[in-house]
């Protein structure tokens, strides 16, 4: 039986690879593909949709130009890399995040504020890194923009593991760091978490080198998120995770990307850092974006 369906499952893969290949362009530098030939106000068709998947596993950053989605549009597509995961995080009136939802510099009124609502966002880090099952993949559509600036950047965990010492790496492999959403409010300055929070989302520890699911591919797993190292003291744990941290976003392990009207953008989580950037004028210009998460698996 196996012999049998091997063949198709090979045939079906490569044929996936192509589509994948002449759908998407590579981006300049380190990381990710782009392309202006879809249309995802609309279903796609199978075989669109195995090259969007097969882009991502490759590229681990796509950005698809020129859409208009709403947020029933936008939720189906990011639906086809698995379910969409709840949030946490509450609103000013006390009300959580909806599934689809807006990220922006606007107060109640809709008006630009110069200090954004969360701060922790122009951190580097990895998504719900502090769950027992972190994100998979992070989408944003860009809605509204500022003339210049409020960049997102991303830095490539597997490449900078792999520019490690050798020594460094058998140093790092197999420990665990502890990922705590109370520990990032501290780092970052943020509210500190309710009592509901850390019931819903104690501390836990996860590999500080994960093992992509797909590729089998070693990444970093660190970010704002990684309190300490478990099996060592504090101190030198949190030295060792800063070390890391500062490798790891070297400009030559990071891509910017500059937003354009209707661009959307989604990364992997298993293996990229992201963070925004506070490089425009917050006060005066709107930025909004929609945003979808999917949720991942446990790491390895």
């Amino acid at each position: 039986m196996n012999s049998l369906h091997a063949p198709a499952a090979s045939s079906a893969a490569a044929s996936a690879d192509v589509a994948a290949h002449s759908l998407f362009t590579p981006l300049d530098g380190i990381i990710g593909a782009e392309t202006d030939r879809l249309d995802l106000s609309r279903p796609l068709d199978d075989r669109t949709v195995e090259a969007v998947r097969t882009a991502f596993r490759d590229h681990h950053l796509l950005v698809i130009r020129n859409q208009s989605l709403d947020k029933e549009r936008m939720y189906r597509f990011a639906e086809l890399f698995g379910p969409i995961e709840g949030h946490m995080i509450r609103l000013s009136d006390g009300s959580k995040w909806d599934a689809v939802h807006t990220i922006t510099n606007l107060d109640a009124g809709g008006n630009p504020v110069a200090k954004p609502f969360i701060s922790s966002n122009y951190f580097w880090h990895t998504d719900k890194s502090f769950l027992r099952e972190p994100s998979l993949l992070t989408m944003l559509h860009a809605v509204e923009l500022p003339p210049n600036g409020g960049d997102t950047q991303f830095a490539d965990m597997i490449a900078a593991y792999d520019a490690l010492p050798e020594d460094t790496r058998r140093r790092i492999d197999g420990l665990k760091s502890v990922q705590s959403l109370e520990f990032m409010r501290r780092y970052t300055g943020s509210a500190p978490p309710t009592e509901d929070d850390i019931v819903a989302a104690p501390p836990i520890a996860h590999p500080l080198v994960r093992t992509h699911p797909e590729t089998r591919r070693k990444s970093l797993y660190i970010g704002m998120y990684s309190s300490h190292i478990e099996g060592m003291s504090e101190e030198e744990g949190r030295a060792l995770l800063e070390e890391l941290l500062e490798h790891a976003t070297q400009d030559r392990f990071v891509r910017t990307h500059r937003w354009r009207h209707g661009d959307l953008v989604f990364w992997d989580n298993r293996c990229l850092l992201h963070r925004a950037t506070a490089n425009y004028e917050m006060g005066k210009h709107r930025r909004v974006l929609m945003r979808v998460v999917v949720k991942g698996s446990v790491p390895e």
